[in-house]
């Protein structure tokens, strides 16, 4: 999905180009560096746009505390930018970097949380997680388990990257028939079948 050609960059805040389209969180995590064919336009800019998007994401709650520094915001890219090579290796049917699985393997912990046990409204003892010690950590840690889910199982056959020549989208395919080509049917989709159509009108 394209961004407008006359973009100021580097963007002040990427909130207003943030997109869901990735069908699970570490693809919509991945899509936050926009136009990888091109202008590579970074929408975590500053360390509270990070906090931001977790939120959006539902892995950080509303309002919440958890303050990245900017050396964490760095960590956090990185952690998008290993995904994405393993993704971007998945679908050209390369090897992926051990490196790039490292990273992704040393946040993982980070996404378990304890149980404590406490009264429920009636008194009655109740199961449930704990509060993590570090929400923002717990909240990578998150992004890479479901990242090494998709990666390290039969998810992998599911992985894409939109078909347009003009769109960087990864996205995870829950299609029945597995045969997703577009980001979005209704953005690049609809754009290519224009283009089609043009050329078939061209050609006759």
């Amino acid at each position: 999905m394209d961004l407008p050609d006359d973009l100021e960059l580097p963007l002040a805040s990427g909130e207003p180009y943030w997109y869901w389209l990735g069908g699970r969180p570490a693809m919509d995590f991945v899509n936050t560096l926009r136009e990888r064919w091109w202008r590579r336009v970074e929408t975590l800019v500053t360390p509270a746009d990070l906090t931001c998007w977790l939120e959006r994401a539902n892995l950080l709650p509303p309002g919440s505390d958890a303050r990245p520094s900017t050396a964490q915001l760095r960590d956090a890219r990185r952690l998008r930018e290993s995904i994405d090579v393993a993704v971007a290796a998945l679908t050209s049917g390369e090897a992926v970097e051990p490196e790039a699985l490292a990273t992704i393997d040393a946040w993982m912990p980070c996404a378990v949380t304890r149980q404590t046990l406490a009264r429920d409204a009636d008194g009655s003892p109740v199961l449930h997680p704990a509060t993590p010690v570090d929400p923002f950590r717990h909240a990578l840690g998150t992004l890479a388990l479901d990242a090494a889910r998709m990666l390290g199982t039969d998810q992998r056959s599911r992985v894409r990257i939109c078909a347009s020549d003009t769109c960087s989208a990864r996205f995870y395919d829950r299609s029945p028939t597995s045969a997703r080509q577009w980001c979005s049917m209704r953005g690049c989709g609809n754009v290519a079948k224009a283009r089609r159509h043009r050329a078939r009108v061209r050609r006759s």
